[in-house]
């Protein structure tokens, strides 16, 4: 997924941010709610993890103007707030979820797969499309029954089509999946990861709309 992390402590962003993007997410950190603001106007995330209590103000102010804004990008807040009513407040105010520091990043990586499922499955973690079976919980992916071994880039390009899939998907939203804000992107990166897929899953899974981008059929 591309992910926003609106964090000011160095040293617990930049653990986060290693430890998401090692699990194939494209990470972008922000340490002020303004620089996070920005970024919003011009990227189209899937998931956002939101500290509360930031420099230049607090955390709640730019949920309550995401959900103002009719956005359903997911968000997890991330906060050393620990108070029953603090949780109420950030849930009431739109997260669709709540974390409180110190916390394991693995109870992080937990969260976010339980994300992945709402947005790409029914709740499950589970997809069955034609010959493929698809856990995205444990990321396995079978085709008639053999596995097929996808690296974590191979994984953000796939779950980024099965989010639209039957949909067609443009090919700088896919490039958005695999690179983080500053990254320089080769021209034809996105057509190698649909080939390798295509290698992998069967060759007629994702059609190529010419001009337009892609589509992962059902």
């Amino acid at each position: 997924m591309r992910i926003l992390l609106v964090e000011d402590e160095r040293g617990l962003g930049a653990a986060i941010r290693e430890h998401i993007a090692s699990e194939g997410h494209a990470v972008d950190w922000f340490e002020t709610l303004s620089d996070a603001s920005a970024s919003l106007t011009t990227t189209n995330y899937d998931l956002i993890l939101l500290d509360l209590l930031l420099p230049d103000g607090h955390g709640l102010d730019l949920l309550t103007r995401i959900r103002s804004a009719k956005s359903s990008v997911a968000v997890i807040i991330l906060t050393a707030l620990d108070q029953i009513s603090d949780r109420i407040k950030g849930l009431n105010a739109g997260a669709d979820d709540y974390l409180v520091k110190p916390f394991d990043l693995g109870e992080l990586s937990a969260r976010i797969i339980a994300i992945q499922r709402r947005l790409y499955a029914d709740g499950s973690g589970m997809l069955t499309l034609g010959s493929l079976s698809i856990d995205l919980t444990n990321k396995i992916i079978l085709n008639d029954g053999a596995p097929a071994n996808l690296s974590s880039r191979e994984w953000a390009v796939l779950e980024r089509l099965l989010r639209h899939k039957n949909s067609i998907v443009a090919k700088s939203v896919i490039e958005d999946a695999l690179y983080e804000y500053g990254a320089e992107v080769e021209s034809n990166t996105v057509e190698v990861y649909i080939s390798r897929l295509r290698k992998k899953i069967g060759k007629t899974s994702i059609e190529t709309i010419r001009g337009v981008g892609y589509r992962m059929k059902v």
